[in-house]
């Protein structure tokens, strides 16, 4: 499983040309499942998630997590994180969670953030998304579990 976060001022998805999420200040956070993903890599991703001091506060420029600084978090699944792009000029998918796998996952790992802070949005799984950002740093990380 694959977390790529961007510190934002402000995020939106739209589905068909109508906004269904949108936060302010916060996360922006694709979520890639791969096949053999599950529960274990799910619940530290979202802790790291929420934990990840990546905001300022008065002492340092990245010194606290979203949850210190009051901000939202925006979860869009995007299975081409899981992309093989090792060979050739086109990304490969086979390491990729087929939907019946990843939904599930992704859900739980929405569900997991939602019960430890009660700030997240998210996208529409499967759906074709535009996602509108302003990213703030700019920062942007990958997680993946160890």
């Amino acid at each position: 499983m694959r977390v790529l976060l961007q510190r934002v001022s402000e995020a939106s998805v739209s589905v068909d040309g109508d906004v269904i999420a949108r936060i302010g200040r916060g996360l922006l956070v694709f979520v890639g499942v791969y096949r053999a993903d599950g529960d274990a890599e799910l619940n530290w991703l979202a802790d790291k998630t929420l934990g990840l001091r990546i905001f300022p506060d008065a002492g340092k420029p990245m010194n606290a997590s979203v949850m210190d600084v009051g901000g939202e978090l925006l979860a869009v699944s995007q299975f081409t994180l899981a992309a093989d792009t090792t060979k050739g000029k086109r990304p490969g998918f086979s390491t990729a969670a087929v939907p019946s796998h990843a939904e599930p996952i992704y859900q739980r790992f929405v569900d997991r953030l939602n019960d430890q802070y009660p700030r997240v949005a998210s996208g529409r799984f499967g759906a074709d998304m535009q996602v509108a950002l302003v990213n703030d740093g700019p920062v942007t990380i990958l997680l993946e579990r160890p």
